[in-house]
């Protein structure tokens, strides 16, 4: 505290923070996305939004909450359901469904979605007013993560020109990209054959856009925007299998059995070494891997962590792994923490480890998560924590 007294103009209300961990779904607070579903309501009623699934006719905004029988002037933020509470804790599947507002997947694809019927318009326009917030306070910078799931070839292209239509830029944010970890779901759909698939869909846009930034104008813009990769999932979900010598190479894993942690990490890693390569050498910006890493699960996920990832999110299983938490001091691996996401899913505030990490000397930081399910208010999350 003296030492930071010492220097001029700065202190905690103008340093520059950065929330290095920070879900763009879910980025806006719940009061923020009651008011804008209810203007949209009211400016946007005659909009068609979605495509009814039994008459095959497109409805419109106020045609779908007729079907749910509400109005504008009932919505509240009871109602809309997204803050998380103790019913999710230890509940992966239970905070999921706090994403879809008033309980419903509906609302989610047509206001919290990029690729849906209006083409992500009020999903781009709700992100650009959480953008301008941070462009007002000035001193506050965000890392936001949207979702290239791995499913199709074409994910990246409609993403891209999703960015550069509605120009979803800030001097305040650069985008993250998370990968789900959910190669059992597509097999079982059907739209994959093997997990090579996956790696295909998620790398060989990538690759293209390198090498032909003229046929992939669209995605070539949007990558200069984005700075790292993450891997996202439950991590307290049971793993079948373990990566091993013997695991068999993605073109070959054709079994319905979601891969491990380490192999998506590992295939993740080095298809993302040979491209930052490529795109160095062409004088494009490169990318690092920052995985949401040792939330829940095994310790191993910590490992793979460490020895792959730039800096990992949560770490809350480092506390009981002395040995690796001092590697990670060595290394100064950063770890993006969020006491109040962890409060409601995994630890309770009281036991959370960042104050120890802190003391150490490890690289830590705070960081949002999801205001949506765990902020009443726009106040920063390191003001709750030193408080």
């Amino acid at each position: 505290m003296a030492a930071q007294k010492l220097v001029p103009h700065r202190d905690f209300y103008n340093i520059r923070k950065v929330d290095g961990h920070l879900h763009a779904s879910s980025c806006m607070n719940q009061k923020h996305l009651l008011r804008f579903i209810k203007r949209q309501m009211k400016v946007d009623a005659d909009e068609h939004v979605v495509v009814d699934k039994t008459s095959g006719k497109p409805m419109t905004l106020s045609e779908v909450f007729r079907s749910m029988n509400l109005t504008a002037y009932d919505l509240n933020v009871d109602m809309l359901d997204v803050h998380a509470d103790r019913n999710t804790f230890h509940r992966f599947d239970k905070f999921n469904t706090k994403y879809n507002p008033i309980g419903q997947s509906l609302l989610r694809d047509i206001f919290l979605k990029t690729d849906n019927y209006v083409h992500g318009k009020f999903f781009a326009m709700i992100l650009k007013e959480v953008m301008k917030d941070l462009e007002e306070s000035k001193y506050q910078n965000a890392e936001p993560r949207l979702s290239v799931y791995g499913r199709s070839i074409d994910e990246w292209d409609k993403l891209a020109k999703w960015a550069v239509d509605f120009e979803v830029w800030s001097p305040n944010v650069v985008w993250m990209i998370q990968v789900p970890r959910l190669y059992d779901v597509y097999k079982a759909n059907k739209l994959v054959n093997s997990f090579q698939d996956v790696i295909y869909n998620l790398f060989q846009p990538l690759f293209e856009a390198t090498a032909y930034p003229e046929k992939h104008p669209y995605l070539h813009r949007f990558l200069q925007h984005v700075v790292a990769f993450d891997s996202v999932d439950d991590e307290s979900k049971a793993e079948s299998v373990i990566f091993t010598e013997q695991s068999p190479n993605p073109d070959q894993w054709t079994m319905e059995d979601n891969p491990p942690y380490a192999y998506y990490l590992f295939y993740m890693y080095s298809n993302m070494v040979a491209l930052n390569n490529f795109r160095k050498a062409r004088g494009m910006n490169t990318f690092v891997l920052r995985p949401h890493c040792g939330e829940a699960g095994p310790v191993n996920h910590m490992i793979v962590g460490f020895m792959l990832g730039e800096s990992i999110a949560h770490g809350l299983l480092l506390r009981k792994v002395p040995v690796l938490q001092y590697l990670f001091y060595l290394s100064q691996v950063g770890i993006a923490m969020s006491p109040l996401s962890n409060n409601s899913l995994f630890l309770e505030y009281q036991r959370n480890p960042i104050h120890d990490y802190f003391v150490r000397g490890l690289n830590v930081s705070i960081s949002t998560d999801d205001p949506l399910q765990f902020h009443f208010t726009k106040v920063n999350k390191a003001f709750a924590c030193l408080n």
